[in-house]
């Protein structure tokens, strides 16, 4: 869900302008799960680059204090939103805390690290949202442990709509600074896509595991 289209739209035009997402649908990406792909996002990028961190930290922030308040923790999803989860924390002055994918093989064998006061909710950042599987995976482990987990924010989403089941199926709010709808608007807004290219994006959306074949 989205929050804000003006912040979408400008999230979208940041993530682009900075390489963090690259549209390529005459020469798709290849993703572990054998997909092809005609988007690349990697939000890990937008942390190099002070103004738009910034940015991006301050409007989860915000949107942080309006759905939620501001009495809570946060909980960055390891390890892409690690980094602006923790800048999140910072700008609220609140706990923070991180969520491994598994458990660690050795020590005290913690899946999440810091420590969360127990009368404090859980707000969960993440950078991307494909499924929703391993960010579901990060809540999980924090209901484990007794704590309450208000919602989910995240940079971006791909829009799949087996990653809505998945949050409705499990009753958690997710609500994303931008998705895919909003950056291929943009794109073709800027013409650094054409109709072709954006029709080629639309189809992948409906059926990822297929496209390209």
């Amino acid at each position: 869900m989205i929050y804000s289209e003006k912040t979408a739209f400008k999230t979208a035009s940041f993530l682009l302008q900075i390489n963090a997402i690259k549209l390529s649908p005459e020469n798709p990406f290849s993703w572990a799960s054998g997909w092809k792909s005609p988007i690349y996002c990697d939000n890990r990028l937008a942390l190099s680059y002070p103004e738009i961190r910034d940015y991006l930290a301050t409007e989860l922030a915000a949107q942080v204090v309006q759905l939620y308040g501001k009495n809570v923790t946060i909980a960055g999803v390891a390890t892409g939103a690690i980094g602006i989860g923790m800048l999140v924390a910072n700008k609220l002055e609140t706990p923070f805390i991180y969520v491994r994918p598994e458990p660690k093989k050795h020590g005290r064998q913690n899946q999440i690290e810091g420590e969360a006061p127990k009368n404090l909710p859980v707000v969960v950042i993440e950078d991307l949202i494909s499924t929703g599987k391993s960010s579901l995976n990060a809540v999980d482990a924090i209901q484990a442990e007794g704590l309450e987990v208000l919602g989910m924010l995240a940079l971006f989403s791909y829009g799949f709509e087996l990653a809505e089941s998945n949050f409705e199926e499990k009753q958690l709010d997710l609500y994303t600074l931008s998705d895919y709808s909003h950056l291929i608007k943009f794109a073709h807004s800027e013409n650094a896509i054409c109709e072709d290219q954006v029709s080629a994006l639309n189809n992948w959306r409906k059926d990822p595991s297929k496209w390209g074949q």
